[in-house]
Formats: structure tokens, C-alpha cells, sequence
């Protein structure tokens, strides 16, 4: 099959297709039990640095579920680890990092170091891409469809854990910081708007076809501080994306953006607006342009339950959605205690027209 006719690289590119192709974030991971045997082999950030173990883990809910879109199995902190800062995964905590809080912590971080550090992650993506339009195993299997892509996290989601040191709720360091010292995260916003987006650029050097800006905190922020700290950076890199490799998709994801989401699709040039749980898709779709591609949105609580009420969901967002472009996907990602095979309903669900 021809890259064009990859049903998910067309509908990122403005086409509507029926059914809508499907994929899930966190798809790849601990909901799986093949993700599960190999989670106890390496720590996770080895995981994620070793091209056989990350390569495997991405292909694992393919082969499971040929999905139409296989995303690299990474994190949003291998950027600031790459840079210098320090990052650790601890078993009922999350990432833990030291933080940043003077000119002098920046002043530490090497924008530099990150193409070699991040070389396996790369060769990651080259292997992925070889595989998935190969004519062995895989890439036969599921007839050269699947679409791979890339991702990274938005600046200011970045940012957060940079500055807050950890996982939280509200974050009160990182945006006590933007209104007490703006110039310094303002600095550090700058570093990691260009370092995101050359690390992006290469990623599709690499092989992915598409990639995804993931801004998870983004709605934390107050209008002019999501104008400033979530909509400008977000421009800024789609903007280097496309002067430096023209006609890749960029998939844009403020997570509880709630009405700004609007003024995000229109002002940041992203081709594709991922939607969370919380929106309305049908109010967004006649908010919105028809060259907008839509993803999402259903409940992952819903697929934790399955069921009647999650195929009935499921069929309802996406025939909501018929004739537009849509990416079938979650609001957010797959809960670690959902069934396996709760997913293979939702895949079906989507799949079968007519029902």
C-alpha cells in the first residue's frame, strides 16, 4: 500500500474516511500483559532508550488490534533528560527530576546533548517504520496501513514537571513562576520551544509520519497565559515544522482547554485538533473549520467498563463525527486496569458499519 493510501495519514491530511481510522493513547503499555512481561526486564527509561525493547512494545497493540496508527512508546521527559536534567521513575510516585528554579539550573541544561542522547530513540522510529511498510511479519500482516507517529511534549506541559520537580495537580511552582520571574520562564519556554521542535524534525527524519504535541496541563492556564505559554510555542514549532519539512501533520492536543481549544486550532496551525473527554465534539465540529481534522473522544473510564454503553458511545461520537475528518481516539489514555479485551470491543465498535 502507498503511503497516501494509509487511511490515517489521509484523514490527518484533511480527508474524511468511513470508519474512521482508529488509535488510542497509552496504547501501548500496562494494560497489556505482553507489555507486562517485559516491564520487570529494564527500568523504564532503559525501556524507552533501547531500540528492541521500545521497538517491541509499539508494535505490540498492532499486532493485537491493527490499529490504523502505531505511536513510539517514549515520554515527554526523555527532552529535558536529554538535555542534562536529572529524571528518575520511582514505583508509586512517577518522574521525579530536579528541578529548575534559577538561571543558574538552566544555564545547566545543554540543548546539545540532545541528538546524541536520544540517537536510540531514532533508530527506534527507523526500525518502526522499516517493519510497518515492510513486506514481512507486520508491515504484510496488516497490508502496509498503519501510519507511525511521532510525538514530544508541549513546552509548557514540559515545563511543569521541569520546574515543579514531580507530578501535581496544580503544578503552583511552574505557574507561580511564570507571574513572579517571567523572564526566566520565559528562558526556559524559549529553550524548550526550539529544542522541542528540532527534536520533532528529527523524529520524521527518522521515519514517523505525523507527530503529536502533547499539552496535558494546558488547562491550568488562564486565557492570556494560555495565549502566551501554550498558544505561541505551539505555533512556533508547527510553524519550524512545516518551513523545514512541509505536509507532515501535526496533531494538537491542550488537554481541559475547554472554549480556548477553538482559538488553538485556528491560531497555532496545527493540522489536527485531539480533543479530551470533557468536549463536546459535535459543538467543536460546527465551531471549527472542515480542513480541521478532529481526534477523539471517548471516556477511558468508558472503555475500563465496556460493554453496551461504551459500543453505544463509541458509535454515537463517531457517527457525530461522518463525513469530516476524524481520528477515532480516547479523551485521554488508556487506564492501566483496563481489560485487553474491552479494547477489541471498542475496535469493532468502530470498525463495523452499519450497526
Amino acid at each position: 500500500m502507498t503511503e497516501t493510501g494509509k487511511p490515517l495519514l489521509r484523514v490527518l491530511q484533511g480527508e474524511a474516511v468511513w470508519p474512521p481510522p482508529l488509535w488510542l493513547m497509552r496504547q501501548a503499555g500496562r494494560y497489556l500483559p505482553e507489555f507486562r512481561a517485559l516491564r520487570d526486564k529494564a527500568d523504564f527509561i532503559t525501556r524507552c532508550m533501547t531500540p528492541d525493547l521500545a521497538t517491541e512494545i509499539t508494535l505490540q497493540p498492532i499486532r493485537r488490534y491493527a490499529m490504523d496508527g502505531a505511536i513510539l512508546f517514549s515520554d515527554i521527559l526523555i527532552l529535558p533528560w536529554a538535555m542534562g536534567q536529572s529524571l528518575e521513575f520511582v514505583h508509586g510516585t512517577g518522574p521525579v527530576l530536579g528541578p529548575i528554579r534559577s538561571q543558574a539550573d538552566l544555564d545547566r541544561l545543554d540543548p546539545k546533548r540532545v541528538p546524541e542522547a536520544t540517537a536510540p530513540v531514532m533508530e527506534t522510529l527507523t526500525r518502526l517504520r522499516g517493519i510497518l511498510d515492510g513486506p514481512d511479519t507486520i508491515g504484510a500482516a496488516q497490508g502496509g496501513r498503519t501510519t507511525l507517529l511521532g510525538f514530544a511534549g508541549a513546552p509548557f506541559t514540559v515545563a511543569c514537571y521541569m520546574v515543579e520537580g514531580h507530578g501535581s495537580r496544580e503544578f503552583d511552582a511552574t505557574r507561580g513562576m511564570a507571574y513572579a520571574d517571567p523572564l526566566l520562564f520565559d528562558r526556559l519556554m524559549a529553550r524548550l520551544t526550539e529544542a522541542t521542535a528540532d527534536m520533532l524534525v528529527a523524529q520524521i527524519d527518522a521515519g514517523a509520519e505525523a507527530v503529536m504535541l502533547f499539552d496535558s496541563w494546558s488547562g491550568l492556564l488562564p486565557p492570556n497565559q494560555f495565549r502566551r505559554h501554550v498558544i505561541a510555542p505551539t505555533r512556533a514549532i508547527v510553524q519550524e515544522i512545516h518551513a523545514r519539512r512541509p505536509g507532515v501533520p501535526v496533531i494538537g492536543f491542550p488537554r481541559l482547554a475547554g472554549v480556548m481549544a477553538t482559538e488553538y486550532a485556528r491560531e497555532t496551525g496545527v493540522r489536527v485538533l485531539a480533543l479530551d473527554t470533557g468536549a463536546d465534539m459535535t459543538a467543536m465540529s460546527r465551531l471549527l473549520p472542515d480542513n480541521i481534522t478532529l481526534q477523539g473522544n471517548l471516556d477511558p473510564l468508558l472503555l475500563l467498563a465496556g460493554g453496551d454503553a461504551m459500543t453505544q458511545e463509541a458509535r454515537a461520537i463517531r457517527d457525530a463525527m461522518k463525513g469530516r475528518p476524524h481520528v477515532f481516539n480516547l479523551g485521554h489514555g488508556v487506564v492501566p486496569a483496563t481489560p485487553p479485551e474491552h479494547v477489541g470491543e471498542l475496535v469493532r465498535a468502530v470498525r463495523e458499519i452499519g450497526q
